[in-house]
């Protein structure tokens, strides 16, 4: 049981806390709304599962051989985040602007996972503190990850549409994308910046 419960403090902080996926789920929110927000969640679940079952299984060890592959994927996925952060600022603010193909997806979701230097830190450190050849924990810890990952992504897109609502105008709400932009950019720059310029 204290091993259940270390999992899901484990997996609960490190969803919960704030992160590229996170400052693009509550700005869909405040975008969209909560229900066209829940693809990208989805996605974000899955793709950061999948990638947490894979450092488990086998990754791991290519990654403690290879340690400049992180390096490559700071790179790619600091590029991805000034990316979404641009399409974040300049999302639209009216219903009436919103189509098909401005709504985030599911894919988006799934790919930031597999770019975000976040996710990877979390995996690799999930995977050294519950992973065990003696026993089925990893598996464990893959699900409990899902459900807890799941809930606290679906929190912060609930969070971003009741936003929606104390911004209210279309002003705040254009306001508000240029801020959270901007946190993005600013993070993915001080992202490559701790990765290679203070090295």
């Amino acid at each position: 049981m204290s091993l259940f419960l270390a999992m899901f403090g484990f997996s609960l902080t490190m969803s919960i806390t704030p992160g590229p996926v996170n400052m693009v789920i509550v700005s869909s929110g405040v975008q969209y709304g909560f229900a066209r927000t829940i693809p990208f969640v989805s996605g974000a679940t899955i793709g950061f599962t999948l990638l947490l079952a894979m450092i488990g299984f086998g990754l791991y060890q290519v990654l403690e051989r290879y340690p400049q592959v992180l390096q490559y994927l700071a790179i790619a996925g600091s590029l991805y985040v000034i990316y979404l952060g641009y399409k974040v600022a300049s999302g639209p603010t009216e219903e009436i602007a919103v189509s098909e193909r401005t709504l985030p997806r599911f894919h988006e979701g799934f790919l930031l996972q597999w770019l975000n230097p976040k996710a990877w830190i979390a995996c690799v450190s999930g995977v050294a503190l519950f992973s065990s050849p003696q026993s089925n924990s990893l598996f464990y810890f893959v699900g409990i990850y899902f459900f807890v990952c799941y809930l606290s992504l679906t929190a912060w897109a609930l969070m971003g549409d009741r936003i929606r609502l104390v911004l209210g105008t279309e002003v705040r709400i254009k306001i508000f994308n240029r801020v959270m932009g901007a946190l993005l950019a600013t993070s993915a720059i001080y992202l490559l910046y701790s990765q290679f310029l203070e090295k």
